[in-house]
C-alpha cells in the first residue's frame, strides 16, 4: 500500500471512530456507533497489516486469528451482567501491549538518531510503560474486584498515602537515571520502575470499595487510551495517537461528570484517594423522611398508581434482578400505568451499566429516553 493511500485510509478510520463515539452518546444510535466503530478498526488494521515495512505475514495471521477466535466466543459467552469484568480485562490487554512495546523499542532502540530525537524518545518508551503497567494491574485487580476473586470492600494499607508518595518520588528518580544511562544500562531502571509502578496499580485500585467500580472503569478506560497514545508516540503511528487520544480524552471527560455525580474530587479519584470519603464534596443533607413499607403496600402502591418511577441500581446489578423489574415493568405498561427509569450516572458496576441490564431485559428504550 503506498503511503498516500495509507494516509487517506487512516483519515478515513479517524472519523469512522469520531462518528462511532458520536453515535455511542445516545442509546437509538449506539447499534450505528457500534458499527462505524467496527468499520474503523478493520480499515484501520487492514491498511497497517498492507504497509511496505509489514512483513511476516504467517505469524500476524495466526495471532489474528486467535484473537478474532477468543473475541467471538467472548462476546457470545460472556452474559451482561458480566461485562464490567470483561471491559476491565480488555483495559489490562491495552495496558500490557504498551509495557511490552516499551520494552521491545529500547531493546532496539536506534542510537544514530538526533540526540534530541533520542532523547525525545526514550522519554516516549519510559511514559509508555508507566502509563500502561499501571493500566494493566489496575485494570486486573478491577477485574478482580468484580468478578468476587478479590474482596469488593476497600483495603487499606498502613499509611497509604506516603507509600504511594515514595512509589511516585523513585519513579521520578528512576526515569532520571533511565534518560541519563548509557545504552544498554537504562533497561535496569526501566524494570524496576516497572515493577514498582505495577505494585501502585494494585495499591491504588485495592484502596477502593465495589461501589466505586464505575469511576473506576471509567478512569482505566481512559488511562488505556493515553497507553495506546503513547505507544502511538513510540512506533511513529498517527492512527494510534488519534484513537488513543480520542480514548483517554472521553474517558476523562466521563470520569470527571461521573465524580461530579458522585460529589467526588476528580484528582482525587485520578490518584485513588477515594473510597473511603476523602475528596469527597461537602456533606449535601438528606430533605424529607424515609418512608417503611411492606410487600403488600408495595403492591396496592402501584395498582392504585398511573405514573411509575424505577430508581434502579448497583443492588439490582448485583442481584441480576432486572428480569423481575422488566415483567414489573410489563404490569404496570399493560395497566396503563406510565412507567419511567430514573437512572444515576454512576450507578452499577460500570459507566452505562443499568441501560445495558435493562437493554438485556427487554425493557424498551422509550422508557429510558432521556434518564439522568
Amino acid at each position: 500500500m503506498s503511503e498516500n493511500l495509507l494516509f487517506v485510509t487512516y483519515v478515513a478510520a479517524t472519523a469512522l471512530f469520531i462518528f462511532s463515539i458520536g453515535g455511542l452518546s445516545k442509546q437509538e444510535t449506539a447499534t450505528r456507533g457500534n458499527v462505524l466503530g467496527i468499520l474503523g478498526m478493520v480499515a484501520a488494521f487492514g491498511a497497517t497489516a498492507l504497509r511496505p515495512d509489514v512483513t511476516g505475514y504467517g505469524v500476524l495471521l495466526v495471532v489474528v486469528s486467535i484473537g478474532i477466535i477468543l473475541g467471538a466466543i467472548a462476546a457470545a459467552k460472556v452474559p451482561l451482567t458480566s461485562l464490567p469484568q470483561m471491559v476491565g480485562l480488555f483495559n489490562s490487554f491495552v495496558g500490557l501491549a504498551a509495557v511490552l512495546i516499551a520494552f521491545g523499542e529500547y531493546l532496539q532502540l536506534d542510537l544514530t538518531l538526533p540526540p534530541l530525537e533520542l532523547f525525545i524518545h526514550q522519554l516516549e518508551i519510559y511514559l509508555g510503560a508507566f502509563i500502561g503497567i499501571i493500566t494493566f494491574t489496575g485494570s486486573v485487580i478491577a477485574f478482580a474486584k468484580l468478578e468476587g476473586l478479590v474482596s469488593s470492600k476497600p483495603i487499606f494499607l498502613p499509611g497509604r498515602n506516603w507509600v504511594n508518595l515514595g512509589m511516585a518520588i523513585a519513579t521520578v528518580v528512576l526515569g532520571v537515571q533511565f534518560m541519563t544511562a548509557v545504552y544498554p544500562q537504562g533497561l535496569l531502571p526501566l524494570g524496576i520502575m516497572t515493577a514498582i509502578v505495577a505494585v501502585l496499580g494494585v495499591h491504588l485500585v485495592l484502596a477502593i470499595g465495589g461501589a466505586d467500580m464505575p469511576v473506576v472503569i471509567s478512569i482505566l478506560n481512559c488511562y488505556s487510551g493515553w497507553a495506546s497514545t503513547a505507544t502511538g508516540f513510540m512506533l511513529s503511528n498517527d492512527l494510534l495517537i488519534v484513537t488513543g487520544t480520542l480514548v483517554g480524552s472521553s474517558g476523562m471527560i466521563l470520569s470527571y461528570v461521573m465524580c461530579k455525580a458522585m460529589n467526588r474530587s476528580f484528582v482525587n479519584v485520578i490518584f485513588g484517594g477515594f473510597g473511603d470519603g476523602v475528596g469527597a464534596g461537602p456533606t449535601q443533607q438528606i430533605q424529607g423522611e424515609a418512608t417503611p413499607t411492606t410487600v403488600e403496600e408495595t403492591v396496592d402502591l402501584l395498582r392504585d398508581a398511573r405514573s411509575v418511577i424505577i430508581v434502579p441500581g448497583y443492588g439490582m446489578a448485583v442481584a441480576q434482578a432486572q428480569h423481575p423489574v422488566a415483567d414489573i415493568t410489563r404490569m404496570l405498561t399493560n395497566r396503563g400505568v406510565q412507567v419511567r427509569f430514573a437512572i444515576h450516572p454512576v450507578a452499577g458496576r460500570m459507566p452505562g451499566h443499568m441501560n445495558v441490564l435493562l437493554a438485556e431485559s427487554k425493557i424498551p428504550y422509550v422508557y429510558r429516553s432521556g434518564n439522568g
